[in-house]
């Protein structure tokens, strides 16, 4: 099948371009080189990016991007009639091209009903009828890390490419709002804060286990003097409860406390950042703070923070990376030998 590229008319005569974020937010960032990319091939179009309400706040201050469009899959725009609605609401606002870097069918269908006329994205989930770009998602491209791999969709579709740094960029609302929770937590401008994310979506089986959080934090107050934070969203606020009850020294439990705009301003502030395999983790690389991340379950060559300032704690075992969402031996051997002063060994080494 014959490969169709962009040609320099048409990124030219594109006055509006819609981008379709992916769904969480480590992949949201881990597409933010492609995002910039995107704005420099499109130098002169509007851009909007299509994000779901918990994704936006990682554009929210971005300058590669004119708009936020949400799309409100448990609302408004839920289901197959949700979908239908959304394509109705993004019709009238004229976009010439649309580049998926979200995978579902769902992202190929929302533009093809909204009659958007350019539609690029990889060929995956049996979407190629519904692109007029459609790019080969070869084995090669899904071997790589996922910074690369949104490039790799770009270079494929005809246009030129940028470095895969990642970005993020805050809002003085956010940094105002985290200096705040600070001071009413008795954390001064001049101390050292580390912060440890002890949750991860997909599953336990990424996740490092409570009662070692606990230890290191108490280990870290101990050896290197630091204040501790304790990151997670709503739903881990027993978890966030549970660390701190197992401490012998007071640790600032922020679980579902913040909002993301806030938890990012306060990871900025962190003088290290410890975590599994999650959304924070690329919050942290694209901030360039200093981190350590925890990998037993998932794949650290594909989904490893993007950062020079990272450590990546792992021990291999025959059964990881598994990529499943439970322990489907019981034991979780890959996180049972990872103990306490290895995760120690390398936030001193990153700090």
């Amino acid at each position: 099948m014959m490969k169709r590229t962009l040609t320099k008319k048409k990124i030219q005569q594109t006055r509006r371009l819609l981008i379709r974020s992916t769904n969480w937010i480590g992949d949201a960032i881990m597409t933010t080189p492609a995002v910039r990319a995107i704005r420099k091939n499109f130098f002169n179009a509007r851009i909007s990016i299509l994000a779901k309400p918990w994704v936006a706040p990682v554009f929210e201050h971005s300058p590669r991007v004119d708009e936020i469009i949400v799309y409100d899959a448990k609302g408004r725009h839920k289901g197959i009639r949700g979908i239908a609605r959304l394509s109705r609401e993004l019709k009238p606002m004229g976009f010439d091209a649309a580049i998926l870097l979200q995978n579902a069918i769902e992202a190929a269908i929302i533009p093809f009903l909204a009659g958007i006329k350019t539609r690029i994205g990889f060929d995956t989930d049996a979407r190629r009828l519904l692109l007029t770009h459609p790019v080969s998602c070869t084995k090669k491209i899904k071997s790589i890390h996922q910074t690369g791999y949104y490039l790799e969709m770009l270079k494929g579709a005809g246009l030129f490419d940028d470095t895969g740094k990642l970005e993020l960029f805050l809002g003085e609302t956010d940094r105002n709002a985290a200096e705040k929770i600070l001071k009413k937590n008795g954390i001064l401008p001049v101390e050292q804060v580390v912060g440890i994310n002890p949750s991860a979506t997909f599953g336990p089986a990424k996740q490092w286990f409570p009662e070692k959080y606990a230890a290191l934090a108490d280990k870290m107050i101990e050896t290197l003097g630091v204040k501790i934070i304790i990151f997670g969203g709503p739903l881990d606020r027993d978890l966030g409860k549970s660390i701190v009850g197992m401490m012998r020294n007071r640790a600032v439990d922020l679980c579902g406390r913040t909002r993301l705009g806030v938890a990012m301003a306060l990871i900025d502030r962190c003088r290290a950042f410890v975590t599994n395999d999650s959304g924070l983790m690329h919050v942290a690389a694209a901030l360039d703070t200093p981190l350590v991340a925890v990998f037993g379950s998932t794949n650290h060559k594909t989904t490893s923070p993007w950062s020079e300032k990272s450590r990546i704690v792992r021990v291999p075992v025959e059964c990881s990376p598994c990529m499943k969402m439970v322990c489907p031996l019981g034991h979780m051997q890959c996180m049972k030998k990872v103990s306490v002063d290895m995760v120690l060994g390398a936030v001193k080494d990153v700090m």
